[in-house]
């Protein structure tokens, strides 16, 4: 992380958050006690086994869900749902198929009453920047796994988030196209920069796209270990110390198995 991060603001706290849920067979604790600051531009990673809680931390730090003990705050002002300052990419991208791209991309600021014009240009911009110009009048139909997750991204950037969160968003893509959207969102996040929460169970593609790498532990999930991640970008998969703390990563989340 260069140093000028490394000295930039807290933008999310999170205070001793835990999830517990109940249904008719009993209550079961999902987090605990996850005590977590992302700092401002900040791109963290959130990795962990498979099915260890990932998305419900995610869900709670994003206000999508409440936290059952514990706050979680943004710009230091608590959240406990969904707000503007908050933008969400997913791995299905939820597009509305009725609508083109450029339907799509300023959908938000449309709703929020943004005159024509003015949505108009800020949802070109961020089309332009994603790679899409060209497609504005196309559908979602008509478009490949990869184009449909840069509509997603330009979406939630058009809508100018704070912090902008994304779950396993590249995880349904076949690998070279995984590959060719990890090199997209940092280019798209150098250009236009933003504080991005990434959750992902792929070690090398958060090592590729990570300031700083949370390891979290099997159900309940908690916090293990945090890797600063200060290799240049952009980075090489074959790189000797990429490979090593790959390996380090591996050994560690193995143990949490």
């Amino acid at each position: 992380m260069d140093e000028a991060r490394h000295m930039s603001k807290s933008i999310i706290v999170a205070q001793g958050i835990s999830k517990t849920f109940t249904n008719k067979r009993g209550s079961t604790k999902v987090i605990e006690n996850i005590n977590l600051e992302v700092r401002e531009n900040e791109f963290l990673c959130l990795v962990g086994p498979g099915q260890c809680g990932k998305t419900t931390a995610v869900n709670v730090l994003s206000g999508l869900e409440p936290a059952s003990t514990g706050t979680v705050k943004i710009n230091g002002k608590t959240i406990t749902r969904p707000g503007p300052d908050r933008g969400f990419v997913f791995q299905s991208t939820a597009l509305y198929p009725w609508l083109t791209v450029m339907g799509n991309v300023e959908y938000g600021p449309k709703v929020r009453g943004i005159k024509k014009s003015e949505r108009r240009e800020k949802a070109q911009y961020y089309i332009n920047l994603v790679g899409l110009e060209g497609f504005e009048h196309s559908y979602p139909n008509q478009l490949s796994g990869g184009m449909q997750q840069r509509v997603g991204i330009a979406r939630a950037y058009c809508n100018e988030p704070v912090v902008l969160f994304m779950d396993q968003p590249f995880g349904a893509l076949d690998a070279q196209t995984r590959y060719l959207m990890q090199e997209e969102i940092i280019r798209i996040w150098e250009t236009a920069k933003r504080t991005i929460v990434f959750v992902t169970n792929n070690i090398e593609e958060a090592i590729y796209l990570a300031d700083r790498i949370v390891l979290l532990t099997n159900t309940p999930t908690q916090i293990k270990k945090e890797y600063k991640i200060d290799f240049p970008r952009p980075r090489d998969y074959t790189d000797p110390d990429f490979l090593a703390l790959r390996e380090e990563i591996t050994n560690e989340m193995d143990k949490t198995l």
